[in-house]
């Protein structure tokens, strides 16, 4: 991406085509999810809109060309989610997590694990990945050095055969669209309880369909109200040997990756939801009067807050186009601008969209405006995949504290440490 910010006719094709989508096909979900209670009846009435996502390419988008698909850069996919994410949360989520579920397999994996696990992602059948990493009991030392505490979650080695047991939450796509499991799962263990994660943890693939695998409730969220989010229970699982993608220990980078891939996405699905509420309340004051004179717009304060809004849309959007870059750029290597531009992107579209619901009034907190809805939406970006206070301990903090830390290489595409 040139300096001067110029999106090349490639990536303002994919954009305009990511609107499209979103306007014509992703604008028909919420009418269709809105009459049903059940979270997970919600998942499964995705599904159709999920294959129209397949047609169009978006999920070949996430698979390398040699294994037959058309992988996006970040920042194709950051440019992408912005469009989506303006106009529905949950069908691109689904994308999103079977882009978490294949990352270890598309960075780790060999040439015969790539052709075996990826094979379902280009047959332009509605496949589903996932990445079981959050414990049941939470996830914000899934590293801790201590290896009583941590991931617990284990795999033993039996012959040729790894034997999983253990428990997971907030497993999205994992229970698949039939409750037989997603196509593929890629399991966070330590292959041994003795050790640190440094050199136990593990990502290993279990496939849909392998005995043990159980799904025991599905957390019903305020937001991403058709997201699934399954407890998943692994009692004796057994897989072959050849499913460990890499060696033991490699677990923790391959885990910090694939979240920090989804880094800049989110932050970029932050920037269209700030997008639309802006698009709502500028509609609201430009048209309304609420009993005065003149439109809302023309008193300062309105004009000031509007104003503000914008402006924090247009710095959230570079930021996350530059995050994207950036990542593209050091190979997947540099987790700092991904991290950050989650952070703050996230974090300021929470506050933007209040501001937005405040411009509105009281209208803004029943079903007369859609910002209620965005403001349940944007209030789970800053504490998922990880949560914000994690990601700034686990990530940034991490690497602050790292010696040789250099505080301007991402400015100059440079690997900060």
């Amino acid at each position: 991406m040139a300096i001067d910010f110029t999106l090349s006719d490639e990536q303002l094709g994919l954009r305009l085509q990511a609107r499209e989508f979103a306007e014509t096909v992703l604008s028909q979900v919420p009418d269709v999810i809105a009459p049903i209670p059940d979270p997970l009846d919600r998942f499964r009435a995705l599904k159709p809109f999920y294959q129209q996502m397949v047609d169009a390419g978006f999920v070949k988008g996430l698979i390398p060309a040699e294994n037959g698909g058309q992988r996006f850069s970040n920042l194709q996919f950051a440019l992408a989610c912005e469009e989506l994410a303006r106009v529905e949360i949950n069908t691109p989520t689904i994308v999103l997590g079977t882009g978490l579920g294949t990352f270890p397999i598309i960075t780790a994996g060999t040439p015969e694990q790539k052709e075996r696990f990826l094979a379902p992602f280009v047959d332009g059948s509605p496949a589903l990945a996932a990445i079981a990493f959050t414990e049941a009991a939470g996830g914000a030392n899934f590293d801790h050095p201590d290896p009583k505490y941590g991931v617990q979650t284990f795999a033993v080695r039996d012959g040729d055969e790894w034997v999983i047991n253990g428990r997971k939450a907030y497993t999205t796509n994992a229970s698949g669209w039939d409750d037989e499991g997603a196509d593929i799962i890629s399991v966070v263990c330590r292959i041994d309880e003795t050790k640190p994660p440094a050199e136990s943890l593990a990502i290993i693939v279990v496939e849909k369909g392998t005995p043990g695998v159980t799904f025991s409730g599905i957390i019903d969220t305020i937001g991403h109200l058709a997201t699934n989010s399954p407890y998943v229970d692994f009692v004796d699982v057994r897989v072959p040997v050849e499913n460990l993608i890499g060696v033991p220990g490699d677990g923790m980078a391959l885990t910090k990756g694939a979240f920090s891939w989804t880094c800049s996405s989110i932050a970029a699905a932050a920037v269209g939801k700030m997008r639309r509420a802006f698009e709502i309340a500028y509609d609201f004051v430009s048209t309304e009067k609420r009993s005065g004179s003149v439109p809302v717009i023309d008193h300062q304060n309105a004009g000031y807050m509007l104003a503000d809004i914008k402006t924090r849309i247009e710095v959230g959007r570079y930021f996350a186009w530059k995050a994207a870059d950036h990542f593209d750029k050091t190979g997947g290597l540099d987790r700092e601008l991904s991290n950050m531009s989650k952070i703050y992107n996230s974090e300021l579209a929470v506050q933007t969209v209040y501001d937005a619901m405040r411009l509105v009034g009281v209208d803004s907190y029943g079903d007369r405006v859609p910002l209620g809805d965005i403001m349940q939406d944007v209030l789970c970006l800053p504490i998922y995949d990880g949560g914000n206070m994690g990601v700034r301990r686990r990530h940034l903090h991490e690497m602050l504290r790292t010696p040789g830390y250099d505080h301007l290489a991402a400015a100059e595409n440079r690997l900060s440490v």
